[in-house]
């Protein structure tokens, strides 16, 4: 299924087969004639959610500034040469608000995030899918450049670090509001094993979701209905795609033990 671009293509699956092709749509690279995809995918629980960051759930983006200056004061990490893109993921892996976004490579590992929460069984989820390749159109010309040399698609914080020394430089990069893909340093295997990478608006304040609207960038929202998620969460759990892998450790290890265990028959009385 080909994508046309300027608008939010939204499908809906039927049944767990035809999951597994809508979850692949349009990973047909003509170029190369090969299946490899050009999209990045997040999966959320319930359909109605936007790409809304912590920053933007918070309601206080002027903030963003005062957060982030002091995680890095307290955080007990001496190390002054670490740039801003690895200050921010880090922060972002622990929890604090920032303007960054969790997206993954995996449309599996998405599915896992759209079906993680058993206490939600009872709403549609969603997964949100962009063509990261398409997003490069709307870049500063300093950025492209960037990324044009290194033969690339996405960023990394050392190619972000040569032009973007600091938040306050997106803006005056250009003055339009843009949107970019970067890959985080491996801090842990939660990273690694989640396949991860974040997108960031220029501006804090912005919705990805609300940018996103009018723009020549092929993406799509695949509507899970609620009636499927059980079923796609045990053939997820047999396939391997669970905490236990995703977040390493005891805490991952629990989480995966109290679903799996979870009986969901209807007792009388």
């Amino acid at each position: 299924m080909a994508l046309t671009k300027m608008k939010t293509e939204i499908i809906k699956v039927k049944d767990w087969a035809d999951l597994q092709e809508k979850l692949f749509t349009d990973s047909l690279d003509d170029n190369l004639k090969r299946y490899r995809s050009q999209y990045v995918y997040r999966g959320l629980e319930i359909k109605e959610y936007d790409l809304t960051s912590s920053l933007n759930r918070l309601g206080e983006a002027h903030l963003e500034h005062h957060l982030l200056r002091n995680f890095i004061k307290y955080s007990q990490i001496n190390d002054p040469k670490k740039s801003i893109w690895n200050w921010l993921a880090l922060a972002q892996h622990h929890g604090l608000p920032t303007r960054l976004l969790d997206w993954t490579y995996s449309p599996y590992i998405a599915l896992h995030f759209a079906t993680a929460n058993f206490e939600n069984y009872k709403e549609d989820g969603i997964i949100w899918a962009i063509n990261y390749v398409d997003a490069k159109d709307y870049l500063p010309d300093q950025l492209i450049r960037i990324i044009n040399e290194e033969g690339s698609n996405i960023f990394t914080p050392e190619m972000l670090d040569r032009e973007v020394k600091s938040l306050g430089d997106l803006k005056r990069l250009k003055k339009q509001t843009y949107a970019f893909f970067f890959e985080p340093p491996s801090i842990d295997a939660r990273i690694i094993n989640q396949y991860a990478l974040f997108s960031m608006m220029s501006e804090p304040e912005i919705v990805l979701s609300d940018w996103l609207k009018g723009k020549d960038i092929r993406r799509f929202k695949l509507i899970i209905p609620s009636h499927l998620k059980w079923e796609i969460r045990d053939k997820l759990d047999q396939a391997n795609i669970n905490e236990r892998v995703l977040f390493p450790g005891l805490d991952g290890l629990a989480i995966w033990l109290k679903r799996h265990y979870k009986d969901i028959r209807k007792r009388k009385g």
